[in-house]
């Protein structure tokens, strides 16, 4: 019997090839493999920040003192705005399901609306993100040492780096043992004459961050900061333009000839990964 139950499958039914074995298209495995790989690449590059943290003896920065500005306000807002970022891009991520769910059901309409939303949302992170580099970038008005060694956290009403002893409000503030930054608390805060005296015996004075200094703390805590986040907002950057795309092609009724919204499933899947992403990065660099 089993030889007659053999006979009943042919060769091109075994060997003939055509058939996806877990059932999905070709397109959507490739998918796959691709978001396996590039998890794998942002799973190093974590790791490694988390290697470097842990092993430098430096005082490490915290997210909610070294990100507490909100655009066009001034004042601390600890966590506000990369907050704000963080629920947009996972609302968006509500409104590319959506997006494919009106995709089964056929729905142009429906389809068109979510992806509007989710190209928005995703537009409103790398700008917001772009923002976060640039405050980042120019920092919060420094810290200066002198020749005792003694660390001072620079304050002034215009945040001015290039010149802060000639810029309104400025004064200077003890840094407390251990952290580079401090906050403004008034108690500790020196008057303007006695300022400008420390000031004038100032050893260095380091001001925001790039690839060579850092005022927020160790110069690796920026170069993984940009990397990191960069390679991330490259990847939202990217799903934005994609998911443009794919817009377009729907007001043109691409998919609807088609018969299907399958593109939108691929899509789709980019950009959930792209924001689960964001959640580890959040958390490492803004939480922990």
């Amino acid at each position: 019997m089993a030889g007659d139950a053999t006979k009943t499958l042919s060769n091109d039914v075994l060997w003939g090839g055509g058939r996806s074995p877990f059932s999905i298209s070709y397109g959507k495995m490739m998918m796959w493999f691709f978001l396996v790989s590039d998890a794998l690449t942002f799973s190093g590059l974590l790791v490694a920040y988390g290697f470097v943290r842990h092993s430098t003896t430096d005082t490490w920065p915290i997210g909610e003192e070294v990100f507490r500005a909100l655009p066009g306000l001034t004042g601390s807002y600890p966590l506000i705005y990369v907050a704000l970022m963080t629920a947009i891009l996972i609302f968006s991520s509500v409104t590319m399901v959506l997006a494919v769910e009106a995709g089964h059901r056929m729905d142009k309409k429906g389809v068109i609306k979510w992806m509007i939303l989710t190209v928005v949302g995703g537009a409103f992170f790398v700008g917001s993100q772009a923002w976060e580099w640039s405050h980042f970038i120019h920092g919060g008005g420094g810290y200066m040492t002198t020749s005792d060694g003694a660390k001072y956290w620079v304050h002034n009403d215009t945040h001015d780096t290039h010149d802060p002893s000639n810029a309104p409000g400025f004064h200077l503030v003890p840094a407390k043992e251990g952290h580079y930054l401090v906050a403004a608390d008034g108690a500790h805060h020196l008057d303007h004459d006695a300022s400008l005296k420390l000031w004038a015996q100032r050893v260095n004075y380091v001001d925001g961050a790039n690839m060579t200094h850092n005022e927020y703390g160790p110069p690796q805590y920026a170069n993984f900061f940009f990397f990191i986040t960069g390679f991330h907002g490259f990847h939202v950057f990217s799903g934005v333009v994609i998911n443009l795309i794919v817009l377009i092609m729907a007001i043109q009724g691409v998919f609807h000839r088609r018969g299907h919204y399958e593109m939108i499933e691929k899509a789709g899947l980019y950009w959930h990964f792209v924001d689960l992403v964001w959640v580890f990065v959040f958390t490492f660099f803004y939480l922990l």
